[in-house]
């Protein structure tokens, strides 16, 4: 056996820096340091390392993959390890985007480390640094007293894990599930940020808590409580849940967490029927679970970062979700988040870069929900610019997404999808009446539900949900 010993160095600064690493030795065994801190998730295993490692490795041929977030180009190294004695390496990263420099800033707003992580603080410390995140929000929840990890963790902003140029936020997930309830997951799932303190119950109803719970308060009241904190409300899990239009119409939420969890499909389904009711809902993303994905949402500030400026840059809708590749949008040199008054309709022109280390196969331009315009590249390209133009004469918004055909090292296919932009032209959209009669369709299912198995401590539990789901139906029979 002999010894590897790594030097980990970023090329701009020649500094040491933390990294995750993989090592193959010569029969393509994965090597690692005795108790280190591993990856979770699928794909390639990497342990992570504060920018030196050591293992002790077979003779031969060893492979060595770096990688660090997705902002650097993974480094690939392949050495020759002795018998006996000493083998050294230093491996540089470079980065191939430097998406601060015009005030884009990545974060994840969907994390928990569950009750079999043994050092959530080196975790933390670690998977903060190497996947090069401004903001990251860890949350509570509450599934039948489970001891998880990261519910150790005091609500608000961690002073010890932020600095200047990053922010550790912990949050909240309220939730809810309901057997045989429309769509699953009961009400839902929804992430509070920027909260001061811990909004009761967690979680309600006999699934989540105890047996007989009852399936109240429904979310949007603990949505108001979050955002009387001066928190914000993202709905998760690709919109599941029988209260996600409700909270959507209701003007209960500030953005809309897609393909978290990972191991989902990208679905937008939903959230596009969303848009065409005429609801503006900013993208966003996590990985749920650990960080088991490359997901993460990138927000544009306008001025230097902050925890304030990067809340208020979801809120206003500036930004894009991407594993890697980086996305932008503008219509009629508009940004995302914007709205385009064209009164009595126009000419809507549409422009969308993008850059990426794994080449981009696939762009499209969609329109309140269908693609109006997309370029392929079967030989796949890191950059480009697609430009479409369209008349139109009803309201509506505008989106652009992308698509890879290689997978990372999480095994995950590229992509990338850009918040909207809207236009307004003074008539409804033609799809608005479908999208409304869609989300009525499932309200009237939400109703049953609650009067036949919803479980509830009195009638005025019961009543005051039905209360609420009768005013999300209002606001939808308004728009058909």
């Amino acid at each position: 056996m002999g010894i590897l010993h790594g030097t980990i160095i970023d090329a701009a600064t020649g500094q040491k820096i933390d990294a995750k690493i993989h090592i193959a030795n010569s029969s393509g065994k994965f090597v690692k340091p005795p108790n280190t801190m591993l990856k979770n998730g699928p794909g390639t295993p990497f342990f992570f390392c504060d920018g030196e490692f050591e293992v002790k490795a077979a003779r031969g041929r060893t492979d060595i993959l770096v990688e660090r977030g997705t902002e650097y180009e993974p480094a690939r190294v392949v050495v020759d390890v002795p018998e006996k004695g000493a083998k050294d390496v230093e491996i540089t990263l470079k980065r191939w985007y430097y998406p601060q420099e015009q005030n884009w800033y990545p974060g994840n707003t969907h994390i928990h480390y569950d009750e079999k992580e043994l050092r959530p603080d080196d975790r933390l410390a670690i998977d903060c640094s190497v996947e090069g995140y401004n903001v990251t929000v860890v949350s509570v929840l509450d599934r039948r007293q489970l001891p998880y990890a990261s519910n150790k963790y005091p609500i608000g902003v961690m002073n010890e894990f932020t600095t200047a140029h990053h922010v550790l936020d912990i949050g909240e997930e309220n939730r809810h599930y309901g057997e045989n309830s429309p769509w699953g997951f009961g009400y839902g799932h929804v992430m509070f940020l920027k909260i001061r303190n811990l909004v009761q119950p967690v979680s309600r109803g006999h699934i989540l808590t105890a047996q007989f719970d009852p399936d109240y308060p429904p979310l949007c009241f603990c949505c108001d409580e979050a955002r009387e904190q001066g928190g914000i409300v993202i709905w998760c899990h690709n919109g599941r849940g029988m209260e996600a239009p409700i909270a959507a119409a209701l003007g209960k939420l500030d953005a809309f967490n897609l393909f978290d969890p990972f191991w989902n499909d990208p679905e937008y389904d939903i959230w596009y029927k969303l848009l065409n009711c005429g609801i503006h809902l900013p993208a966003s993303t996590g990985t749920d679970w650990f960080i088991c994905s490359n997901n993460r949402v990138y927000v544009n500030t306008q001025e230097d970062f902050s925890y304030e400026s990067w809340i208020d840059g979801m809120k206003a809708g500036n930004t894009f979700i991407t594993n890697g590749p980086a996305i932008n949008l503008t219509v009629n040199d508009q940004q995302m988040g914007s709205t385009v008054d064209l009164d009595g309709g126009g000419t809507l022109d549409i422009e969308s870069t993008f850059t990426s280390f794994y080449p981009v196969h696939r762009v499209e331009i969609v329109q309140n929900g269908s693609v109006i315009h997309s370029e392929s590249f079967p030989e796949g390209r890191r950059e480009g610019v697609v430009r479409h133009q369209t008349n139109v004469k009803r309201d509506g918004w505008i989106a652009a997404r992308l698509w890879g055909d290689q997978r990372d090292s999480f095994n995950q296919s590229i992509y990338a999808h850009a918040s909207p932009t809207y236009f307004k032209c003074g008539t409804k959209a033609t799809e608005q009446s479908d999208a409304a009669n869609y989300f009525l369709n499932s309200i009237e299912e939400s109703l049953k539900w609650i009067d036949d198995y919803g479980r509830y401590n009195n009638d005025q539990q019961r009543e005051d949900v039905k209360k609420l789901f009768h005013k999300g139906r209002e606001a939808y029979k308004e728009l058909v």
